[in-house]
């Protein structure tokens, strides 16, 4: 599409968004007996595997799938971000989303949005018709918007996010029952809102999916002893799609997808002690897990998952790397990662992106200057464990995935060719309602292949 080429009509179209983070599209396409609904919305419409977003990680990746672009115009790299011009982190929240998200182009169109448990949208927007904030929000009351939708939500018991923490233990029943508990929740919401039919825009995020991912991906993959248990949450979750598209009014779009794909974990690696191990990092103090304590030859330092920061003079206050060396020490580091191996001989890293090479924007001055892209089975963290103790093994059996994300849409006049990636989805949702847009302020392209 080019340069507003959709002007609205009066039979402007509507869409259904439906978020299911970290489903990957091979789990879908590999068991239709588990996703018949999912399966029917591909036959009259489409579906396929699309990539991610360099770095894969959910607290990144959906302010780029709602807003079209990449970090670098988002301002948001992962679950933790750095100040600029310092070693001091916080966790990124709605506000700290600089680009436009979709939603708010509706609304600035005259159209009305519902947007329910999107991950960083706290605290919640009062620009459109209602919002719930999603992972990461405190309570109801302050994560709903109006003081009405919170009052409601209490009444079904909703919840912002699953528990987590129930699945660290080695019985994982209690954690699926909550996953249930809170899938449950949601989709009342979800078919409460859906069906009053009052709002233009849709979007609603299933979250649960990513944390059973995170505790029971292996035990799919490897006929493990949850099996039995992943499937019957799968079922529902595509019962409940199916649910929701049934309630959707004739006029309105249904678009299913997800921020990352999914894959079993073997290891836990340990990118801080591995640079400490490797000569680059070195602590003042006591305490290696306080970004603070670096030493003043220091020359990279690493966050989740996978980013790499070079230690720069004039721009990390105890920066050593000068601009005449600072290519030669990524080189190495690059070097040094691609030559990493597990401890049963397997390469962990698949290939290393520089940080210039995908991310743009007026906020890139806090992008990493590497990010490690791993093989599957690797999950890259940044914590400092002891010398020599880069791989671990955590609670979780799933990892992310940079590949093979979600997208299925209802509409067979949506195409989705191998080269699509989560920045496509906004200028495609935005053409599925005929709202004008410049497609030079995205860095996707839609999707929609031919006109109305």
């Amino acid at each position: 599409m080019g340069l507003f080429d959709r002007l609205r009509g009066s039979d402007a179209g509507r869409v259904a968004f439906v978020g299911i983070d970290g489903v990957p599209f091979s789990l879908v396409r590999d068991n239709p007996e588990t996703f018949p609904n999912l399966h029917d919305v591909m036959e009259s419409g489409t579906g396929g595997a699309i990539e991610s977003i360099v770095p894969p990680e959910s607290s990144a990746c959906w302010p780029s799938l709602t807003t079209g672009v990449n970090p670098g115009e988002t301002g948001v790299y992962g679950f933790q971000d750095r100040e600029v011009g310092s070693y001091d982190t916080y966790v990124p929240m709605g506000r700290d989303v600089q680009a436009t998200r979709v939603w708010d182009r509706v609304t600035d169109a005259g159209r009305d949005a519902t947007v329910l448990n999107v991950p960083v949208t706290f605290p919640p927007q009062r620009n459109v018709q209602r919002m719930v904030s999603g992972f990461l929000s405190p309570e109801i009351e302050k994560a709903a918007h109006p003081a009405d939708v919170a009052d409601y939500l209490e009444s079904v018991d909703y919840r912002i996010d699953a528990n987590a923490k129930l699945g660290h233990k080695e019985d994982k029943r209690d954690f699926v029952e909550n996953a249930h508990e809170t899938i449950d929740a949601r989709q009342e919401a979800f078919l409460n809102y859906a069906e009053a039919d009052d709002w233009d825009l849709f979007f609603g995020v299933f979250m649960s999916t990513d944390r059973v991912n995170h505790f029971l991906f292996k035990d799919y993959e490897e006929d493990g002893e949850y099996s039995e248990e992943f499937f019957e949450f799968y079922e529902k979750v595509d019962r409940y799609i199916g649910e929701l598209r049934d309630a959707l009014a004739d006029d309105v779009t249904l678009v299913v997808a997800s921020d990352h794909g999914f894959t079993s974990e073997d290891y836990e690696v340990h990118l801080n002690s591995w640079l400490a191990d490797e000569g680059f990092l070195s602590f003042d103090g006591d305490d290696p897990e306080n970004l603070d304590d670096i030493s003043d030859d220091t020359q990279v330092y690493s966050f989740i998952p996978g980013r790499f920061y070079l230690n720069r003079e004039g721009r990390e206050p105890r920066g050593s790397v000068g601009d005449d060396e600072a290519e030669d020490v990524l080189a190495d580091v690059r070097e040094k990662l691609l030559d990493l191996e597990s401890p049963d001989g397997r390469p962990v890293v698949d290939r290393v992106v520089d940080g210039d090479q995908v991310f743009d924007g007026d906020h890139d001055a806090i992008a990493p200057d590497l990010v490690a892209i791993p093989n599957h089975g690797f999950d890259l963290k940044a914590g400092f464990s002891e010398p020599g103790d880069v791989f671990r093994h955590g609670p979780r059996n799933g990892m992310h995935s940079f590949g093979n994300a979600t997208l299925v849409v209802d509409d067979s006049d949506v195409e989705i060719p191998a080269t699509t990636n989560l920045y496509d989805i906004a200028p495609t949702l935005l053409d599925l309602m005929d709202v004008q847009y410049d497609d030079r302020e995205f860095d996707g392209d839609s999707l929609v292949t031919a006109d109305d």
